[in-house]
């Protein structure tokens, strides 16, 4: 059955493929992000680019009701959109940490509440969060990062409670190492927020090793992930998590069974 699906952070990554695939797979996807330009090419697939800034309230506001002028319903909403910026807790500025939260957070938290009445009225829908196994542990220097992604597991969670008597899923996927642009963003920023400072030594080796990692070939590819989210669109009853990707579930594991500070020398050293 076609659904009327919206996902952000379309212009790339997880997102990009995400919107492709199910596009191809018959349903109408509305691809957002901020530069529409970059959703052009997923236009010969059947997906409609459109323009959102998903910290900004009015370009929300418009978003949603353009979809559902034009379609009348909203049966998905995908919140992909985020990104991750590393440093050590002391060095990242809290307007960068703002930021962190504005978009990976807050500015799920503001799409959701827009489209939610509709799911309401309705009486059915799916909400998917984009989280990460960054919201199940935490990695060296992600402090500000894991912050974000620990508070959209506890208010998908919530959130899943609170709009089951009304028909309506939340499912949470949590990525693990995924070859996107993610990791070379997040090295970028964690070595020049350290620089000149206390932890630029380790933050600079941990940088190159994180880049190390996402230019090498042991990473998921962005599909697994999408194939993932296209079993939730799919099911009449999604999990509440999908945890997948490279090292995801052992990692995960790893975490629940060891000693904390047995995890952070993992962790430290990992890169």
């Amino acid at each position: 059955m076609s659904k009327v699906i919206l996902i952000t952070g379309a212009s790339s990554g997880i997102g990009f493929t995400t919107a492709k695939d199910l596009a191809e797979q018959g349903h109408k996807v509305y691809g957002a992000a901020r530069r529409v330009e970059k959703m052009e090419e997923l236009k010969q697939y059947g997906v409609t680019p459109i323009k959102m800034d998903v910290t900004d309230e009015q370009s929300v506001n418009e978003a949603v009701e353009q979809i559902i002028a034009a379609e009348k319903r909203i049966d998905v909403l995908v919140n992909n959109a985020g990104y991750g910026s590393y440093g050590a807790a002391e060095d990242v500025s809290i307007d960068e940490a703002r930021r962190q939260f504005e978009v990976n957070v807050f500015g799920l938290a503001i799409l959701t509440k827009k489209v939610l009445p509709y799911m309401r009225e309705q009486h059915s829908g799916t909400i998917i969060n984009v989280s990460s196994i960054g919201g199940r542990l935490t990695t060296y220097f992600g402090a500000w990062y894991h912050a974000t992604k620990h508070a959209v597991e506890g208010f998908s969670d919530a959130l899943r409670m609170e709009v089951g008597n009304f028909g309506i899923n939340v499912a949470i996927i949590e990525p693990g190492g995924i070859k996107t642009e993610w990791g070379f963003i997040a090295a970028d920023h964690l070595k020049e927020s350290a620089k000149g400072g206390a932890y630029e030594e380790q933050a600079t080796k941990t940088a190159e090793g994180i880049r190390k990692q996402y230019s090498g070939n042991m990473l998921s590819d962005p599909k697994v992930i999408s194939k993932a989210i296209s079993k939730a669109v799919k099911a009449r009853r999604p999990k509440a998590r999908y945890t997948i990707g490279f090292m995801a579930m052992p990692l995960v594991w790893l975490h629940t069974i060891l000693p904390a500070r047995w995890f952070d020398y993992i962790m430290m050293h990992a890169s």
